[in-house]
């Protein structure tokens, strides 16, 4: 089926595809069939230059397709994996943006457990045994609990 596809087609049907996984890139968008579109138009380019040679079969442009597809969508992860930085890096930690904070103690801490208020909200912490009405500075964050020590 597609030795007949292609032999219908000629070198046209790399470009068919990959403006088809272009256009899907679009629809479903994750940056991941971008890569694959653009190996099938390279492949599209080079039968354009190659298809009347002996040794350009469709074996050999399928093997060329998976290999550019895999280099290209590898090369693009390593690019934009590089690239992606947020202007609210802390969004969905918000422990660990509270980290360098000082808030007063509203329970005491005792046997290694206490509670603070930040802002709106009560936070469970974890610390040295001190006394309710303590300042503190949230040192790390652990998920939902806030380490604490006391405020120099």
């Amino acid at each position: 089926m597609l030795q007949t596809l292609a032999a219908n087609l000629g070198p046209w049907s790399w470009w068919i595809i990959g403006i088809v996984l272009l256009a899907a890139e679009l629809v479903a968008p994750g940056v991941f069939l971008i890569w694959i579109g653009a190996a099938a138009i390279v492949i599209g380019v080079l039968s354009l230059l190659l298809w009347d040679a002996a040794f350009w079969s469709w074996q050999l442009q399928f093997v060329l397709f998976a290999v550019l597809a895999g280099a290209f969508a590898l090369a693009g992860r390593r690019f934009y994996g590089r690239h992606e930085t947020s202007d609210q890096p802390y969004l969905n930690r918000r422990g660990e943006s509270l980290v360098g904070r000082t808030a007063t103690l509203h329970e005491p801490i005792r046997e290694g457990r206490g509670r603070i208020r930040l802002d709106d909200t009560w936070w469970p912490v974890m610390g040295p045994d001190l006394p309710a009405g303590t300042r503190v500075t949230v040192v790390s964050a652990d998920g939902r609990d806030l380490k604490v020590e006391a405020a120099a």
